[in-house]
């Protein structure tokens, strides 16, 4: 067993796409991919990545327009597009365990219900909703075109210093360790040829396109997911909790646990909590 106190940049491609992955060692071992939220990255798995990674091949992603990976052209950034990078990361023989934050938990349940025999377990943290119904296709294309022109006129925010991003990062959730900030901010900015630091992320990711699956047609994935499910919510979170929303019902066999105290991002909220939760889910013994 290779155990791995950092994990290893590597690459593949997608649709003619360079995406990159941190790569935590231990290839022998089975599979499991932690993916990221919308304008995160693949480094905010690290404490979990190093609870998994004695008894896993751990394999975080950078999505497509996130963290070390290519923006793609044309703002192509829907959930189908991130499914469809995921098949080029999990060969088709393979059987991986998917842990999934946010809308990377969206990417994570698609999948699943798309590929219900390659997912071996299914964990989900604070990112099981349904969207609203969509409104009417000439609003959707309106609102869509002004988002698309108004991202086009935007400047990319500029910060002198790491610390400085960290801080803004502290300003979004300040339940953040000031060694969690600089952490995340460090692999969060990329150099400006000033000296100035700006995110890595693609702003036109964030763009809502008028393509996109209607509640039934996530009701439909979920109802196809096979294996066990764990779904962990934040108890202070502005994510609707699952299971008064009635979400739980579109789920074969879907555990949903409340993490006390813990906001969006429980994996640094409350990590002595989300931890063993997720190993004993995984049948590991601490």
């Amino acid at each position: 067993m290779n155990v791995a106190s950092e994990p290893k940049s590597r690459f593949y491609e997608s649709q003619g796409l360079r995406l990159h992955c941190a790569d935590w060692g231990n290839a022998d071992a089975p599979l499991a991919i932690l993916i990221h939220g919308g304008r995160d990255h693949c480094r905010n798995w690290d404490v979990i990545a190093r609870s998994l990674q004695p008894h896993f091949h751990v394999i975080a992603p950078d999505l497509r327009g996130h963290g070390d990976s290519d923006w793609a052209k044309g703002s192509s950034y829907s959930l189908a597009d991130h499914v469809y990078d995921l098949t080029h990361l999990i060969e088709a023989d393979h059987r991986a365990v998917l842990v999934g934050h946010s809308f990377g938990g969206m990417i994570a349940m698609a999948y699943a219900g798309t590929f219900p025999d390659r997912v071996s377990r299914l964990a989900v943290f604070d990112g099981a909703f349904l969207p609203s119904p969509s409104l009417s296709i000439d609003v959707l294309m309106t609102q869509w075109i002004a988002q698309i022109d108004r991202v086009s006129r935007s400047q990319a925010r500029r910060f002198a210093t790491i610390d400085e991003a960290a801080g803004r990062m502290a300003l979004h959730n300040q339940r953040l360790t000031a060694d969690q900030a600089l952490h995340l901010a460090r692999h969060a900015v990329r150099q400006n040829d000033d000296g100035t630091f700006s995110w890595k992320y693609d702003p036109y990711q964030a763009l809502r396109a008028p393509y996109r699956l209607s509640p039934d047609d996530y009701v439909a994935l979920w109802s196809r997911i096979a294996c066990p499910t764990l779904l962990l919510s934040g108890s202070e979170s502005f994510i609707s909790d699952p299971e008064k929303a009635g979400i739980l019902q579109h789920f074969k066999h879907a555990d949903h646990q409340i993490i006390a105290g813990a906001g969006h991002w429980i994996q640094h909220d409350r990590p002595d909590d989300v931890v063993p939760r997720l190993q004993a889910f995984l049948n590991i013994m601490s």
